[in-house]
This record gives structure tokens, C-alpha cells and sequence, in this order.
């Protein structure tokens, strides 16, 4: 049943949100062509380098439906602060994106199956709270690091800032987490929290074409990823593999950039948080420009360019100031001293060319006098 209402919906728009008074319903089991986003991130070219296993990626949002089987079993993480139910529906969306296993049902996968997933409820995804209150999206970004999470993906970004909020974000740079949230405002000009906070790698969303999606923009954008005509694990699955497409929203996109953090993490353990986010986007698809571009950041996600690169692990980010080479100084070394019987040979060879010179000018002299018929007197004493 689930596959034949897929089939109706699959050229209908689908919001990731639920109706208001509703919870999320999925689309079917999609089983069509690989979705375009997941083409273009090609996370199974990666796969035989790295799944992603052993990082934990929180998902920080309303929820994760554990109750869908494209979950396997013990990927969702429990404990306190977590939560396996997802009304809204769009916690669900972003962690199929990230870690969604591949199955013979169906076509799509996520790009990280073998990270296992932190559900933290901090919202209930409704229009009262501005898109969720920045207190407790730092609580919830506290409860991720107290978990020791390497990832977290802040699935449904706040509209305003606070104190707290900057706080949590600057623990996690500093516990060496990579927190990823996408550029979610409505308005133009306004922006989205912690997105816009710095150490934060905020992510902007394309179209299949290319072409920006999103309203925000800045100089706080660091990427951009797939955000429009998505496919993804749906709530309100009961058991199955279910999904919902084609979804846009741009708070996905940061979904992708987690996702493809993960694999970076795994395959490069030695790297820091702020590390993994110089890989993210010294490695994109520099936008027409060259430079940094307002919606799309340094460029779009290139996922096998930013595992499989050779990279100092302490390359400057793009757009840093370079740093000027000091010159080194140059010091002579002093010279050795001579042995005195160099001293002594030196000072007999000057002798020697001293006496050959007068005895060279004293044979000059005399052929000269010569020459003018010159003789030497004789001397009778």
C-alpha cells in the first residue's frame, strides 16, 4: 500500500513539515530512479573507504521515528535528553539523509550508514516558537557533547540568538565537535541560530540545477547542499521503510553536510572539528564566481573530494589571510682557524714571492744600464 500511494504523490510537492494539528504521514516506499541529491553526493562511491562507523551524529530537532525500519536495529541511540517519535516530521527527513541504510525495497540510502544516530528533541516543529527556542536548542546541544557526539546536525535551526546558545557553541569547538546547521530563514536578511554564530559551518541548499533555494545569505555561509525535490525516511512509518518526497526545505541541506562529516571523521580520526570544516569547503565546487558566494558559500559539497583529499591537516581555510614566510636570518659561520704550520708555510710562500720580485726588478734595472753602455766603475781602494 505504501508503494502504490508513493506512485500518486511522486509529482506533488511534500512539505518536510507536518499539518498543523497533523503528524507526518509518508508518501510510500520510493522506488524510483536514485534521487538526484543522492547522485550528486554519490556516497557509495565512498563506501569501500568509509561508512561513517563509529561517529555519533546527534540530530537536534523533534525527533527521530525509530519505528521506521530503514533504521538498523541499535542505530538509534537512547538515554536521557533523546526521543524515538517525530510528529513534525522533519528530525525523521534529516537522519534517513545522514544515516539510512541501504535496502532492496528501495533506492534511496544514506550517506553515513554505518554512524550511528543521537535523537534529541528540542521542538515540537510548531509556528509558536519561531522555529524553536534558542535556550533550549542550547540544552540540547550541551546533551550531544555530554554524549561525546562528533557530529551535530541542527536539524531545525532557531530564529534568534542567545547567550546560552553562543556558549554551547563554543564548547563544542572546543571539545573538537563539528556543529552543522543550515541557513533556514524565511525572510530576507533575517538569520537563522546557531547558523550565523561563528565556528558554525552553515550550509545553504540547491536545486537540481544548481541554483540557490534558500532566503538567507551572508558571509556566514560555508557550503551548500542538496535542499529541494528531496527523498527521504518518513515518520509515521509503523514498521516499514517508508518515505516522503519530493520534500524542499533548505534545513536539509545541512542533513548532506553532516552526513558526508561523518565519513571525514571516520576516515580521518586525527583531525580536529574546525579541520573537518576547512576539508568541507577548501574541497567544494567553487561557485561561477571563484570566490565566496552569499547563498551557496565557498561552493557546493564535493562528499569524495573532502574524504579522499591529501590535505595538510592544518591547511588554512579558504579566504584566510595568507600567512607571510618569516625569512630566515642568515648568520656566517665562522671560519676555522688556521694551524700554525699553514701559518708558517703561508708566511715562508710570501717570503719567497717577495725575494723573486726584487731579484726580477734588480735584472730589469741591469739590462737597462746595459743597454745605454753603462759600466761598473772599478773601485781602487
Amino acid at each position: 500500500m505504501l508503494a502504490i500511494a508513493g506512485l500518486v504523490a511522486v509529482c506533488l510537492p511534500v512539505s518536510a513539515v507536518a499539518a498543523p494539528g497533523q503528524c507526518a504521514n509518508p508518501s510510500g516506499t520510493y522506488t524510483g530512479e536514485v534521487p538526484w541529491g543522492q547522485r550528486l553526493v554519490d556516497p557509495a562511491r565512498l563506501w569501500p573507504l568509509t561508512r561513517g562507523d563509529g561517529q555519533l551524529v546527534a540530530v537536534l530537532g523533534t525527533g527521530v521515528d525509530g519505528q521506521n525500519t530503514q533504521f538498523a536495529p541499535g542505530q538509534l541511540e537512547g538515554g536521557p535528553g533523546t526521543e524515538r517519535a517525530d510528529c513534525d516530521g522533519r528530525g525523521t527527513i534529516a537522519a534517513g539523509i545522514v544515516g539510512a541504510q541501504p535496502d532492496p525495497s528501495t533506492t534511496f540510502a544514506g550517506v553515513a550508514p554505518g554512524a550511528h544516530l543521537l535523537p534529541i528533541r528540542y521542538t515540537d516543529g510548531s509556528a509558536t516558537d519561531g522555529g524553536g527556542d534558542p535556550g533550549a536548542l542550547a540544552g540540547a546541544i550541551d546533551t550531544a557533547l555530554n554524549r561525546h557526539a562528533g557530529v551535530v546536525l541542527i536539524a531545525v535551526p532557531a530564529s534568534a540568538d542567545s547567550p546560552a546558545l553562543s556558549a554551547a557553541v563554543a564548547r563544542a569547538r572546543a571539545e573538537g565537535a563539528v556543529v552543522v546547521s543550515a541557513a533556514a530563514a524565511t525572510q530576507r536578511g533575517a538569520r537563522s541560530y546557531p547558523t550565523a554564530t561563528s565556528g558554525v559551518l552553515a550550509v545553504g541548499s540547491v536545486n537540481p540545477a544548481g541554483e540557490p533555494v534558500q532566503s538567507e545569505a551572508g558571509d556566514h555561509l560555508g557550503v551548500a547542499a542538496p535542499g529541494a525535490e528531496l527523498v527521504s525516511t518518513s515518520a509515521g512509518a509503523g514498521g516499514a521503510v517508508a518515505h516522503r518526497w519530493p520534500v524542499t526545505d533548505p534545513g536539509l541541506a545541512a542533513a548532506y553536510v553532516a552526513g558526508v562529516a561523518a565519513l571525514v571523521r571516520a576516515y580521518h580520526p586525527e583531525l580536529r572539528g574546525d579541520q573537518v570544516v576547512t576539508r568541507l569547503t577548501l574541497t567544494a565546487h567553487r561557485p561561477a564566481s571563484g570566490g565566496h558566494d552569499p547563498r551557496l558559500g565557498w561552493g557546493v559539497l564535493d562528499a569524495y573530494a573532502a574524504v579522499s583529499s591529501t590535505l595538510p591537516a592544518d591547511v588554512a581555510p579558504p579566504g584566510a589571510a595568507p600567512v607571510p614566510a618569516s625569512e630566515p636570518a642568515v648568520v656566517p659561520a665562522a671560519a676555522p682557524a688556521r694551524p700554525a704550520a699553514d701559518v708558517a708555510a703561508g708566511t715562508i710562500a710570501l717570503a719567497g714571492v717577495a725575494l723573486a720580485a726584487a731579484a726580477g726588478v734588480a735584472v730589469a734595472a741591469v739590462r737597462r744600464a746595459r743597454r745605454r753602455n753603462w759600466r761598473p766603475s772599478r773601485f781602487t781602494p
